[in-house]
């Protein structure tokens, strides 16, 4: 593997880019533009440090029995597209049908928002984070529906705004069990968007 590139070494690619559009990098208002840019991947791209499972590890089993569905929806999320490094903003719904345990709801966001901080293709960021939720939680079934707004069609190429791309994943119940899915649509009301 190689060495991680170092903070100079992403400042200097950028006043690369910048000289490459046809800018002065060293000109007043772009000075500190190469620190701003690498910072801003850092955050970005936080994901990349982080593993989503983790954030699943605490789970409650002290539920009095509950089996039934579990919704999160409208989860917002901005991403990077891997193909245009060009933004994808949108919002993922996520549901599980629980088998004996739940985990606190904020943590179904952080799978998600850890996932979306990588470079993406909204139909794997939909596999992964719903296979993480069925690895680590083991439900009896788990949905994933993701929204997004893919700013690389938006603002370049065919320039097509208020377009949205809507995929989805379903493992387990949600798969088998057309009325179980038809439900967490209806949780979600994807039928009235």
């Amino acid at each position: 593997m190689s060495e991680p590139t170092t903070q100079a070494e992403a400042e200097a690619a950028v006043r690369v880019l910048l000289r490459w559009a046809g800018e002065d990098p060293a000109r007043e208002g772009l000075i500190d533009t190469p620190k701003r840019v690498a910072k801003a991947y850092k955050d970005w791209f936080s994901g990349y440090g982080e593993d989503p499972a983790e954030y699943l590890a605490r789970t409650f089993e002290e539920v009095a029995g509950y089996d039934e569905m579990i919704v999160l929806r409208d989860i917002e999320f901005e991403s990077h597209c891997e193909h245009h490094m060009a933004p994808i903003i949108g919002k993922a719904h996520v549901g599980y049908l629980p088998d004996g345990k739940v985990v606190g709801i904020s943590k179904l966001a952080r799978v998600v928002e850890t996932y979306a901080r990588r470079f993406q293709v909204q139909e794997k960021m939909t596999a992964q984070i719903a296979r993480c939720i069925e690895h680590v939680l083991q439900p009896r079934g788990v949905a994933v529906v993701i929204e997004g707004a893919h700013e690389c069609m938006t603002t370049r190429g065919i320039h097509k705004r208020g377009v949205s791309m809507v995929t989805s994943k379903m493992l387990g119940a949600f798969r088998d069990d057309a009325r179980t899915r038809m439900e967490f649509l209806q949780f979600i009301d994807m039928s009235g968007r």
